[in-house]
């Protein structure tokens, strides 16, 4: 069976593309700060195999050992969605009001973090001549959002290291691209996603609440042998909320 790695699976979206990508044939590893054993106990309830791995995206130590746990447990590493990210507990406000500290940690997350797996992995996929690396990056590099001028300029990052890593890991069978969703709002991280949303939702082709099961499809396109000639893509899911 192959196996993906979903860093920030413990919770949220990256909970959702555990369990979707172990409906579909994958064993799981759950990468997260976090508890993982929900989203394990979840896996293996519906027959699947999963483990937990503790890890600290934006530690190259982690990472590494992150790798090695994926490959130890189940003998390959397939997939790597690149998930984790400081979202939830930013702090929004004037581009001049945001701080060193808030700023760097932000990109060490999304954007170290998402570099540092990257390099964990790739190892492991070169040797076996394949693997797909999706990389989540966010509307809101194309909204230029007011209020998150380092989560925005992070997640713009995202995207530029995934056309990069296109370019350079092409030759070795790994396809590297990005998933972009619109606001999911979760209100139980972020209050203010429920008025934000109403907003977003009347900008929208497809008038209705983006929910986490919208992003499924494409990520399972993704890490499926159907997009073995898709690398260096950034594929948007917003409901129509703007076309590229």
């Amino acid at each position: 069976m192959p196996t993906a790695i979903v860093t920030g699976g413990a919770r949220g979206l990256g909970r959702v593309y555990c369990v979707a990508l172990a409906g579909a044939g994958f064993d799981i590893v759950v990468a997260d700060v976090l508890n993982a054993t929900e989203t394990v106990d979840e896996i293996e309830a519906g027959g699947g195999r999963a483990i937990g791995c503790r890890t600290d995206v934006s530690s190259a130590g982690d990472n590494e050992a992150l790798a090695a746990a994926a490959a130890g447990a189940f003998g390959t590493i397939d997939v790597l969605i690149n998930n984790a990210a400081y979202y939830s507990q930013i702090v929004r406000g004037p581009f001049n009001e945001v701080t060193q500290e808030e700023w760097d940690r932000t990109f060490e997350i999304n954007v170290r973090g998402a570099w540092l797996a990257c390099c964990a992995v790739h190892p492991y996929m070169k040797k076996q001549g394949s693997g797909k690396i999706i990389n989540i990056s966010s509307t809101t590099c194309f909204k230029g959002t007011v209020g998150f001028p380092h989560y925005v300029a992070s997640k713009s990052a995202v995207i530029g290291l995934t056309r990069c890593l296109a370019e350079e890991l092409g030759p070795d069978g790994i396809t590297v691209n990005a998933v972009t969703p619109d606001l999911i709002p979760d209100p139980s991280l972020r209050p203010s996603d429920a008025a934000s949303d109403q907003f977003v939702v009347a900008g929208r082709s497809i008038k209705r609440t983006q929910v986490p099961d919208d992003m499924v499809g494409t990520i399972l396109y993704l890490a499926g042998r159907g997009s073995d000639f898709v690398t260096g893509q950034n594929i948007v899911v917003n409901g129509g909320a703007f076309y590229q």
